[in-house]
């Protein structure tokens, strides 16, 4: 039997292939937006919702039935309210990606000094027990909570984060946030998670950094007040007592040597890179 490969290799399977690359690629990044955020876990839910539609379909569950498909019509409200900031973010995300790429590759991706200025600055005040919250943009915008605190716009040192965090000044309760590799805000306030299994001697400071991770994909160094020992929280995760040299390592794999997986400036080569597998994971 003779194959025909021009029925195969046509126009409308070629397009057909396009198609479901674009969808598998649009969910890939939904994904990749809400991992690690209490809107994945809504999104469980969903999953939960649709199973049940399913089975009810299969053994004719009428009632059941009967109930899944209001709840089902009712459900594109209801995402887009339950999952508004998140819509929110993502659309942030994808324009600065897109019209900015350049800007903001030079923000996830500060140079030599600003590490070792973190580094300084938090073993000082890590000797000290002087308490400090830290936080640094990577892909996903800040400005939400650099806006709850004070407009500074400075140029990274150690001198000044230490001074900002001396006890009893008018800055140094609160959050600093860094963004393309500047101090743009100081004294912001940041979500306070509500996740059980956060330690219980960890106090406000931990909490907050560990809120912010869980709504966005910033890295957040936290100096303890009671014990002076140095944390990094990132994706929900708390790494505690780091010595000198293992934040350093940290920062370094994050914010300078991820430099040579991002080789694009362009939203739409960042995205032939992950379908082909040409950088690095995030995780």
């Amino acid at each position: 039997m003779q194959i025909d490969w021009s029925s195969i290799f046509s126009w409308t399977n070629v397009f057909n292939l396009i198609d479901i690359l674009i969808v598998w690629l649009f969910i890939f990044q939904l994904l990749k937006i809400l991992k690690n955020t209490k809107a994945f876990n809504i999104l469980n839910g969903v999953f939960i919702f649709l199973l049940i539609k399913i089975i009810s379909t299969l053994f004719q569950l009428k009632t059941v039935d009967w109930i899944m498909n209001n709840i089902i019509q009712w459900s594109v409200i209801g995402v887009i309210v339950i999952f508004q900031p998140e819509i929110r973010r993502g659309l942030d995300h994808l324009g600065q990606q897109f019209f900015a790429g350049k800007r903001e590759a030079g923000a996830r991706n500060p140079n030599e000094k600003m590490v070792r200025d973190l580094v300084e600055a938090s073993e000082y005040m890590s000797k000290r027990r002087i308490g400090a919250l830290i936080s640094m943009q990577r892909s996903q915008p800040l400005n939400e909570f650099a806006s709850t605190g004070i407009t500074l716009n400075s140029a990274i040192s150690s001198q000044l984060l230490i001074n900002i965090f001396i006890p009893n000044t008018p800055l140094h309760d609160g959050a600093v946030i860094i963004q393309d590799m500047a101090i743009t805000s100081a004294a912001s306030y940041l979500p306070l998670s509500e996740n059980p299994n956060i330690p219980k001697e960890l106090g406000t400071r931990h909490r907050a950094a560990v809120g912010l991770s869980e709504v966005t994909d910033a890295l957040t160094i936290v100096v303890s007040e009671e014990t002076g020992g140095i944390s990094v929280v990132e994706r929900g995760e708390i790494t505690r007592d780091l010595t000198k040299d293992a934040l350093y390592h940290i920062l370094a794999d994050n914010f300078i040597h991820s430099s040579d997986d991002e080789n694009s400036d362009t939203f739409i080569s960042n995205w032939f890179n992950q379908l082909t597998g040409g950088g690095k994971s995030d995780d």
